[in-house]
């Protein structure tokens, strides 16, 4: 059987294409540094995908390359609206054939509701103001229009019991959020389990995991802490990643125990509101 190749998001093709016209040009990347007035170790991060050049470092690399311009046009088509270390988690996203997630603490961003992201990003930031909160809250429901498309992947999800019971926004927030999710788990864009209390340990017990499938390319892995997120691509850590959920799956309650569970403490939230 052929190896899978590993997927390329379009930062790792910019990349890519600097480094051809850098050697093409007979460029050193320490010489192409400084002309761009960087470092050589920043066009290293350029090259390999792991970050975007801004506008101004686009610009005077297409003056070191001669590229007319090729950089800095190719730059205002790549998704600049998240973190770097997430960015390409959102790419990839799009091409997956099939989503595995694991939420710990909070509901995974792709199945949030706009109040429940809204009380998510408002605690979080100091000094905000309404348009911050209607800016960052728009750019997460834009990421969940991928879940509504008629052949979208189908999203595995585990939801430790935590993030049901953990008021985030209120009562009446929590219970409009646990009805979606109950929504699209009976509407079959969502396989659904809880891992309850009662479960005890787990394999996922240490925080949050997110697995990408593809049809044509090899697995991904994204481990995330605050302020910071790694995707993982190394074929023995996906596995040991694809295990470990699959352990904790066969911790969780079935399908249709979870969703009558999700729908018994969306009730519990409403009866508090009353």
């Amino acid at each position: 059987m052929a190896e899978q190749r590993k997927p390329r998001t379009q930062r790792e093709k910019y990349g890519e294409e600097l480094r051809l016209r850098r050697v093409a040009a007979g460029l050193t990347q320490e010489a192409l540094g400084g002309q761009v007035v960087c470092s050589p170790t920043l066009i290293s991060h350029y090259e390999a995908g792991r970050r975007l050049p801004k506008p101004d470092d686009a610009q005077r690399i297409d003056m070191a390359l001669e590229s007319d311009g090729f950089f800095v046009r190719w730059l205002e088509d790549l998704d600049s609206k998240y973190a770097d270390y997430f960015a390409a988690v959102v790419e990839l996203e799009r091409e997956a054939s099939e989503i595995r997630q694991y939420g710990a603490q909070l509901v995974p961003g792709l199945l949030q509701t706009s109040t429940y992201a809204r009380a998510v990003f408002q605690s979080a930031r100091t000094n905000f103001t309404e348009e911050d909160l209607d800016a960052a809250v728009a750019i997460r429901l834009e990421r969940s229009e991928l879940l509504r498309k008629p052949f979208g992947p189908v999203a595995w999800t585990l939801l430790d019991e935590s993030v049901l019971r953990r008021r985030v926004g209120g009562p009446q927030v929590m219970a409009q959020q646990l009805h979606s999710i109950a929504d699209m788990a009976e509407r079959g864009r969502l396989r659904l389990h809880v891992l309850t209390f009662d479960a005890g340990a787990h394999a996922l017990l240490e925080g949050m995991l997110y697995l990408l499938n593809f049809k044509e390319a090899a697995p991904v892995a994204y481990v995330e802490g605050l302020y910071t997120g790694n995707l993982l691509d190394d074929p023995a850590l996906v596995e040991a990643c694809h295990t470990d959920y699959a352990l904790a799956l066969g911790d969780a309650a079935s399908h249709l125990d979870s969703v009558a569970l999700v729908r018994a403490i969306a009730e519990e939230h409403e009866d508090a509101q009353r």
